[in-house]
C-alpha cells in the first residue's frame, strides 16, 4: 500500500490551533502520517540573514518570521499527545544536528530527511545512527549527492526510501521527471516515492503511483490563499481527500499481476466460448 504523508510545513504558521486542524483534515483523509519541520533557526541561518527585512504578519525582519512559524517544546508536546488521540502518526524533518537530537524525546517512528539537507553529512549520519526508517527527499540534488547519503545510511544499517522531489514552490508540471521514480529505484535497489510540490492535487502524484512509488508526500493547508511560500503548492482538504481516494483506487486497479478468469467473467466465457464441431 502506497504511504501517504500530509505535510504540514510552515502552514500552520506558528498557531497549535491550526496545526491541529490540518492533523485532522489528514485524518479524515486517511492519510497514513503527518509531518512537520523543525530548525533551529538562530544557528542554520546567519545573522546577516536573520537581520535582512522581511514583512510579514509577525515582524519586519526574517527572524520575526522565522521565529515565530518553529513550534516550541510544550507546543510539540500538544502536537504529540493530538496525533496519539487521533491516532495517527507524526513525525518531523529536523535541518540541524539539535534538533535532531532533541527529537528523540518523542520517539517518532520515521526521520525525514530534506531536499535541503540531502549534503548536510553530520546531520545524514545522525539521523542514519537512530536507525529508523527514513523518508530522504532527493530535491535539487544531483545523482553524487543522492549516492553519497545512500551510501551513510547503508553504512549504518538504516532502513531508508528515496523520495523523487522538484524543490521549485509551485513546480512547474513539465518539470515533474517521473520516470526519474523506477531508473532511482533500479539504480539505488531500493524503494522510491514521490514528494510533490505542484498546485495540482492528482495530475502529477496519481501517474507518480502508477511508475511505482511507494509513498506520496504532499503539503496541505486550510486555505492556498494563505499567508506563505508553501500555501501555493498544497492541497487543500478537499484536494488532499480526492488524491488519497484516487491513489487507493489506483491501488485495486493495478491488481497483483496474476492471471485469472475472474467470477464475473464466467458467464460470458459459457455463452461466448462456443465448441465448434
Amino acid at each position: 500500500m502506497v504511504f501517504i504523508i500530509a505535510e504540514l510545513g510552515t502552514n500552520h504558521m506558528g498557531d497549535v490551533k491550526i496545526a491541529k486542524k490540518l492533523i485532522d483534515v489528514a485524518v479524515v483523509a486517511d492519510c497514513n502520517a503527518v509531518k512537520l519541520q523543525k530548525r533551529n533557526v538562530e544557528k542554520i541561518f546567519t545573522e546577516e540573514f536573520l537581520n535582512s527585512p522581511m514583512e510579514s504578519p509577525w515582524g519586519t525582519t526574517q527572524r520575526d518570521m522565522r521565529l515565530h512559524r518553529e513550534f516550541d517544546d510544550e507546543q510539540l508536546k500538544q502536537i504529540d499527545l493530538h496525533c496519539k488521540r487521533k491516532k495517527i502518526p507524526w513525525f518531523v524533518s529536523c535541518w540541524d544536528v539539535e534538533s535532531q537530537i532533541y527529537m528523540r524525546k518523542f520517539k517518532t517512528k520515521f526521520n525525514k530527511v530534506a531536499s535541503a539537507m540531502l549534503v548536510h553529512e553530520k546531520l545524514l549520519i545522525t539521523i542514519a545512527k537512530e536507525k529508523k526508517y527514513t523518508f530522504i527527499s532527493t530535491g535539487m540534488s544531483t545523482l553524487k549527492d543522492i549516492e553519497k547519503a545512500v551510501k551513510i545510511f547503508r553504512k549504518h544499517h538504516c532502513p531508508f526510501e528515496l523520495m523523487h522531489c522538484n524543490s521549485a514552490y509551485p513546480m512547474p508540471p513539465e518539470e515533474a521527471n517521473l520516470k526519474l521514480i523506477p531508473f532511482l529505484r533500479k539504480k539505488f535497489r531500493c524503494k522510491v516515492g514521490y514528494s510533490g510540490h505542484e498546485s495540482a492535487a492528482t495530475y502529477v502524484s496519481l501517474p507518480a503511483v502508477l511508475l511505482g512509488a511507494t509513498s506520496i508526500e504532499r503539503h496541505i493547508t486550510l486555505d492556498r490563499a494563505s499567508y506563505g511560500a508553501d500555501q501555493a503548492a498544497s492541497l487543500e482538504p478537499k484536494g488532499l481527500t480526492t488524491m488519497v481516494r484516487d491513489i487507493r483506487i489506483i491501488e485495486r486497479i493495478m491488481g497483483d499481476g496474476k492471471k485469472r478468469v475472474w467470477k464475473s467473467e464466467i458467464p460470458n466465457q459459457k455463452k461466448l466460448r462456443q465448441v465448434l464441431v
